[in-house]
């Protein structure tokens, strides 16, 4: 049955997993539908969750909006997300970063992680 399960979520993963890690500030394009239309959307902030495995996982990303902030969860191997792009590395020492919900201002930021390529 294990086995089975394993198949048929292969068929549905991306053939090119999203390389992103908790504290980073991304930018994430998604489709978005309207009418007939179809349009690229930005969606920009910092990913403070991943949670799941396989086609069940979903990331959490977070951004400040006209003062009040905005938390959006994607799967990770959604047809919608057409691309992301790593802005900045955070540092962080915990898996989920919900500390920042109780945060404004310039304590919202994380130091930034040098990563060499």
């Amino acid at each position: 049955m294990h086995d089975l399960l394993k198949k048929t979520e292969k068929s549905s993963l991306r053939e090119e997993p999203l390389e992103f890690e908790i504290g980073d500030t991304i930018n994430l394009h998604t489709r978005i539908l309207e009418g007939e239309k179809e349009r690229i959307q930005i969606f920009t902030g910092v990913v403070i969750a991943r949670k799941g495995s396989g086609t069940r996982e979903t990331f959490t990303v977070r951004r400040i909006v006209a003062g009040e902030g905005v938390e959006r969860t994607f799967p990770v191997n959604s047809p919608k997300i057409s691309k992301l792009e790593v802005v900045r590395h955070g540092v962080v020492r915990r898996a989920k970063l919900y500390y920042l919900r109780d945060r404004t201002g310039k304590a919202t930021r994380l130091k930034e992680r040098l990563v060499s390529k």
